[in-house]
């Protein structure tokens, strides 16, 4: 087994998975630490900003895998690699060993660091940042990932939207790759200080932010985009570990 360790923010569930293709669905999520992009609503700094990397662990595969064991009860289902940005972390050792046991994996990146190991996956989800983030998208990057990607996952588009900018940014992301599943994702008003954990969301605002962006999809006659929300931020809120 491979002795490359891996940063974790946080390993947590079992819960359900909270968003995109894959909403509803039973997972433990491993959170890696670290992240190459610094959004301006990111909802997970604790695993972003570099002023809590004395809060992520360099765990072995072992190590994380005791964890994810004891978390599901030995019995297989899926695990979710999150961030920050899980690219940056070598993670297909992981993937190979969980594999070996039946356990499934889902990973969701902003599409800027391409690895061999995307290919292994059972679900990738893309989520190129809109301008409200304050990003920039390499659509080169974002390509590379679906090369490596290649036709081993199940591969889908994630956008999250704020405004009629990013609405627009989502509809253009959408015609250079036809081919993906498109969920849309209305943004998170609130994102929380990394130490709260009950931090309070503006519930009403995000579902403001829904109905709009429900009906903006619905006049386009966009019919191919689905619209879901965060289900995890409806129920919880912000709160770590759920």
């Amino acid at each position: 087994m491979s002795a490359a360790r891996i940063r974790v923010s946080e390993i947590f569930g079992p819960t359900i998975q909270g968003e995109g293709v894959l909403i509803g669905l039973p997972t433990v999520f491993v959170r890696t630490g670290g992240c190459d992009y610094r959004c301006s609503w990111c909802d997970t700094l604790h695993a972003v900003d570099s002023e809590y990397r004395d809060q992520w662990q360099p765990m072995s595969v072992d190590e994380i895998w005791q964890e994810v064991t004891r978390l599901s009860g030995g019995k297989p289902l899926t695990i979710s690699l999150s961030g920050g940005n899980p690219a940056i972390q070598p993670l297909g050792a992981l993937i190979a060993h969980g594999h070996a046991e039946g356990y499934r994996f889902a990973l969701e990146t902003q599409g800027s660091v391409a690895k061999e190991w995307f290919a292994e996956l059972d679900t990738l989800v893309l989520s190129p940042k809109p301008p409200s983030s304050g990003m920039l998208t390499d659509w080169a990057a974002f390509d590379d990932c679906l090369r490596m990607a290649a036709s081993g996952p199940q591969i889908a588009l994630k956008i999250v939207v704020f405004d009629d900018a990013d609405y627009a940014y989502a509809k253009e992301a959408a015609s250079r790759y036809p081919h993906l599943p498109l969920y849309l994702q209305p943004g998170n008003h609130t994102p929380p200080p990394p130490d709260e954990e009950d931090a309070v969301v503006d519930i009403e605002g995000v579902m403001d932010r829904m109905r709009w962006l429900v009906d903006k999809v619905s006049d386009d006659r966009w019919f191919e985009a689905r619209v879901l929300p965060q289900l995890h931020v409806l129920i919880w809120g912000n709160r770590r570990g759920v």
